[in-house]
């Protein structure tokens, strides 16, 4: 199978955190699913800091190298795919992942909700 991460997800699995499910640890944990993490979830992090936030470690670009993940870019394809998406979810990151993993066939670890309205493959965090 293959994951994508959403931001609180990838968040939650660095940190170790309980909030993620057992279900959705062991999937990304799994060797034989390959895990994506979108430019848009690095996108939105750094935007979050910049805010104030979310506090993020200085080193945040080595901690997310060293996970065994694939980073997902972002696309022509998958721009003009978020303008076809009804607008069920109006948050800008998340509706580039659900663009991403409509046009890739990825399944999306989320805890949001939102996500259940576009038909695609979900694993609850």
């Amino acid at each position: 199978m293959n994951l994508l991460l959403d931001t609180y997800v990838l968040l939650w699995w660095l940190d170790d955190d309980p909030s993620l499910s057992e279900k959705a640890r062991a999937n990304i944990s799994d060797g034989h699913n390959l895990v994506f993490v979108s430019a848009a979830v690095v996108w939105e992090i750094r935007i979050k800091q910049a805010l104030g936030k979310l506090i993020i470690p200085s080193d945040f670009p080595q901690v997310l190298d060293a996970q065994p993940f694939e980073m997902l870019a972002i696309t022509a394809a998958h721009a003009y795919a978020v303008g076809d998406l009804p607008t069920y979810h109006r948050d800008p990151f998340d509706r580039m992942l659900i663009a991403q993993a409509k046009l890739e066939r990825l399944t999306i670890v989320t805890r949001d909700n939102a996500f259940n309205k576009y038909q695609i493959p979900i694993i609850k965090a």
